[in-house]
């Protein structure tokens, strides 16, 4: 599998390499954030919330399969489950809902946490827990912040971890970097263009924090 980070929470899952790959797209942001989204296809788009760093459908070409609410779902031999969270801690009250996917594809497990606000419950880790891979948001503001993010971490416990949607060079939303988030995990990053990961690579151990570049 191959793992690319766009921007924001926008990510390319890859199966594998080639003309006959499977793409999913997780979503995609416009402009007027102040990143460029590139040119990209796909087969399956996952979209977490209707605000535009997350919907912006018309970026993605191909014809993709939109997945947008809660539910069971299965494309292309991807399965994908969404389950509702919420854009703030007050159950949505201020900023409104918000779909976690969890995806699995290529025999690996990921979770794709959109702009979660909050610690997670019971009945959302029984869909989110114990998963390979998490991308998870960590800047703040709009979010959870670096302290909340470890501690859904904690909860879900991943064998890797993938930051998103914080500063970078470009982006106008004021939000922090990663580097409060690597300092809270206290987990040595590992430093990617993107990732190519296989079942049998996945660590058995210690878990590995990997911050991709945008």
């Amino acid at each position: 599998m191959y793992i690319t980070w766009l921007g924001q929470s926008c990510f390319k899952l890859q199966d594998k390499a080639g003309s006959d790959a499977v793409t999913l797209v997780t979503d995609p942001f416009d402009s007027s954030i102040g990143l460029r989204m590139p040119k990209v296809e796909a087969n399956i788009l996952t979209v977490s919330h209707e605000h535009k760093d997350h919907n912006n459908l018309e970026a993605v070409k191909g014809n993709p399969y939109i997945i947008d609410a809660p539910g069971e779902y299965e494309i292309k031999d991807v399965a994908i489950e969404g389950v509702e969270v919420f854009h703030d801690e007050k159950d949505g009250k201020e900023r409104g809902n918000v779909v976690a996917y969890r995806i699995d594809m290529d025999d690996i497990k990921i979770v794709h946490l959109g702009d979660l606000g909050h610690t997670l419950s019971s009945k959302q880790l029984e869909v989110l827990a114990g998963v390979d891979i998490l991308l998870i948001p960590v800047g703040g503001k709009y979010t959870i912040d670096a302290k909340k993010a470890v501690e859904v971490v904690s909860q879900i416990e991943p064998r890797i971890v993938i930051p998103m949607h914080y500063k970078v060079d470009g982006l106008k939303e004021d939000i922090e970097g990663v580097e409060k988030f690597i300092k809270e995990l206290g987990v040595k990053p590992r430093m990617e263009e993107k990732l190519k990961i296989s079942k049998r690579d996945l660590p058995q151990d210690d878990m590995e924090l990997v911050i991709l570049s945008c």
